[in-house]
């Protein structure tokens, strides 16, 4: 698969939010409607709602792990396997971020900037784009 990283790029660029650009770039290749993953990952925009919590790439990326790996409705058995994929992807990008918190990568409190949101954005990409390639996408 080629990347997708620079379309995520572009429609944060475009307006998009962190979660969005994430979400949206690939939510084609699992099967979903870019409109119905835009409007469902606009809440997890500047760390949930503007509350400088988790990572809206990070959100955007998890989301898309459950439109990867979940069964559907009514089927729970795939849960434990989903939880078990986003855990490793949020301490993936934890360790090589230092954080998977908004207010923190951004350096609100510190001064000190971790990460970018499009370093964030590039970071989440590139996981999902992993896990995708583990998947033959």
């Amino acid at each position: 698969m080629e990347s997708r990283i620079d379309k995520a790029l572009e429609r944060h660029h475009m307006g998009y939010n962190c979660a969005q650009a994430v979400a949206c770039t690939y939510c084609d290749l699992l099967g979903f409607e870019e409109d119905a993953v835009f409007r469902m990952s606009e809440g997890f925009g500047l760390g949930m709602g503007g509350m400088e919590s988790t990572c809206g790439a990070v959100s955007g990326a998890v989301a898309l792990l459950g439109m990867l790996n979940s069964k559907g409705l009514g089927q729970f058995v795939s849960k434990k396997d989903t939880y078990a994929l986003s855990r490793g992807l949020v301490q993936a990008f934890g360790e090589k971020n230092g954080s998977v918190v908004c207010r923190q990568l951004k350096g609100v409190d510190t001064g000190v900037v971790l990460r970018s949101c499009d370093g964030c954005i590039e970071d989440a990409c590139a996981l999902v784009e992993e896990l995708l390639a583990q998947r033959g996408f």
